[in-house]
């Protein structure tokens, strides 16, 4: 009877034990088809986001840099000097066409000394630019050469007085300057011919005075018109193709216009008619009468 018991529990046991690696076989087999589905969905999505969130930290980066650039365009472009108050003065006693108030000016006497008085305090420093430099020796010119007029007025012409362009009459910082100081140890060292078309000696052959004052931004610019408008106005050059008649300017500082060539040839460049190089050439009779 024992031996029948012994009998049965062993063939219990074998049975039990197959049921339970029968299970863990099965559930070794789901176990193994279910990894695939699951490893690759995630490496697939991740290089998509992390390629998505560097495109995007990017971005600002690149935009940041604008202010930047449009800071160091600002600087670029600002005055070493206001020339404002001298706008103004021109504006309200110069015409259009350069016929000067010296009445006006007279009557605004206060404004233009407090002007001069602010040329004299700021000369120009090593660090200005050209175009502030040349913009302040020219407006420099012009209001001295106002001055003169105003604390002379009335008069029929600058050369009544005596010695107009040498007399010592001004400061700018611990010097004394004449007219011609400015014109012909400052100005025409700058290498630029155009600044005759500029400056005013209160005449009415002269070149007309503008009515605006020059600025670092605004030379180049007005240089330019004033040049265009100055050859060809016929009351100062008569200008054909074969023959020219011109303001004696052309004849008294000849050399600055022929550093880049002949005469002609920088006429060409303004003149709206084409002067043949072997144009014949002459000058007009200097009007020295006060350009009011």
């Amino acid at each position: 009877m024992r031996k029948i018991l012994f009998i049965l529990s062993i063939n219990l046991l074998v049975t039990c034990g197959g049921s339970k690696m029968a299970v863990e076989s099965a559930q070794g087999k789901e176990e193994k088809t279910e990894t695939p589905q699951l490893t690759t969905p995630i490496e697939e999505k991740a290089p998509e986001i992390e390629i998505k969130e560097e495109i995007v930290d990017k971005t600002p980066q690149k935009e940041e840099a604008v202010p930047v650039k449009a800071e160091g365009e600002r600087k670029m472009t600002s005055e070493a000097f206001n020339h404002q108050s001298w706008n103004n003065l021109l504006a309200k006693n110069v015409s259009k066409d350069g016929t000067v108030n010296y009445k006006g000016f007279k009557q605004d006497r206060t404004a233009l000394k407090a002007y001069l008085t602010a040329l004299d305090k700021n000369i120009p420093a090593k660090t200005w630019t050209r175009e502030d430099k040349l913009a302040y020796w020219m407006n420099v010119y012009n209001a001295f050469t106002v001055k003169l007029i105003v604390d002379n007025y009335p008069l029929k012409s600058i050369r009544d007085i005596k010695d107009p362009w040498d007399l010592r009459f001004f400061k700018l910082g611990k010097k004394w300057y004449t007219l011609n100081d400015i014109e012909h140890r400052i100005l025409r060292k700058m290498k630029d011919p155009r600044i005759h078309f500029g400056i005013n000696c209160a005449s009415f052959s002269c070149p007309p005075l503008l009515n605006k004052a020059f600025t670092a931004q605004n030379v180049n610019q007005e240089l330019e018109k004033l040049s265009i408008s100055f050859i060809n106005d016929s009351k100062r050059n008569t200008i054909t193709a074969e023959n020219v008649r011109l303001s004696k300017i052309f004849l008294w500082f000849s050399k600055d216009f022929r550093t880049e060539g002949s005469l002609i040839q920088f006429l060409n460049k303004y003149s709206k008619i084409t002067i043949n190089k072997d144009a014949k050439k002459s000058f007009k009779k200097y009007n020295w009468n006060l350009n009011e």
